[in-house]
C-alpha cells in the first residue's frame, strides 16, 4: 500500500515521503496512529495544505523528547529478578518491563516499541540499550539486572558476580549490546518500507 508519512519514522522515511508498505502494517499501525495517510491525489493536496502544521507538531515532539533526555540518562534502571544458580533468569526482562520502569523511576512515559532492546534479557548482568524518545532523539541507557539490591550495587560499582563457573561483570555484559532492531511487530522492517515514486 502506498502512503504519505505525516511524521518521521525511523527506517521508513521523513515527514511527507511517499513510501510503499505492507497493507497490514499500514492498516494496523500507521493509519490508526495518525503516522501516515493513504496516497491519493486528494490526500497529496491535503498533506501539502497541512504540511506546515504537521512539521510544527513534529518539531514540538522533538523538543519535548529533548527535554526528557537528562531524566532518561540519569534513570536508575535496576531490575530485581529471580535467577538460577548460573545467573539465568526465571523469565525475562522485556521492552514492556523497561518502559514501565522508566515511567516509574524517571516519570518519562514511552511505548515498549521505543525501547530498542532487541531480544529480551534472560540473565543477570549489565546491558546497554537505547531509548528512542523521538526518531531524532535516541538516548543510550544501562539496565542492571540482579537477584538482590546488593548484587545490583556490586554491578553498578563494577564488581564481578560469580554463578558457579560463570562470572558476570559490567564490562563483559556491556560488550554485548542489546540495541538491535525493535521487535518486528512494533516497528517497520526493510521489507515493510520501500520508497515509492510519487505519481
Amino acid at each position: 500500500m502506498k502512503v504519505i508519512l505525516t511524521e518521521k519514522i525511523t527506517k521508513l522515511g521523513n515527514i511527507g515521503d511517499t513510501v510503499e508498505v505492507k497493507t497490514g502494517f499500514a492498516r494496523n499501525y500507521l493509519l490508526p496512529n495518525g503516522k501516515a495517510m493513504r496516497w491519493t491525489r486528494e490526500n497529496v493536496a491535503l498533506f501539502e495544505a497541512k504540511k506546515a502544521e504537521l512539521q510544527a507538531r513534529q518539531d514540538a515532539a522533538r523538543q519535548a523528547a529533548e527535554a526528557n533526555v537528562d531524566a532518561v540518562k540519569n534513570a536508575k534502571l535496576h531490575m530485581i529478578r529471580q535467577a538460577g544458580d548460573t545467573g539465568q533468569l526465571y523469565g525475562s526482562v522485556s521492552t514492556r518491563d523497561v518502559a514501565r520502569m522508566l515511567k516509574d523511576v524517571a516519570g518519562v512515559a514511552v511505548e515498549s516499541a521505543q525501547v530498542l532492546l532487541g531480544a529480551p534479557i534472560k540473565a543477570v548482568g549489565v546491558f546497554d540499550t537505547k531509548i528512542a524518545l523521538h526518531p531524532d532523539v535516541i538516548v543510550p541507557v544501562k539496565i542492571y539486572v540482579a537477584q538482590t539490591q546488593d548484587e545490583i550495587d556490586a554491578l553498578v560499582a563494577g564488581k564481578v558476580l560469580t554463578f558457579g563457573t560463570k562470572q558476570v561483570d559490567q564490562e563483559t555484559e556491556s560488550e554485548k549490546p542489546a540495541d538491535t532492531e525493535t521487535p518486528a511487530e512494533s516497528a517497520p522492517t526493510e521489507s515493510d518500507a520501500q520508497p515509492a515514486d510519487a505519481e
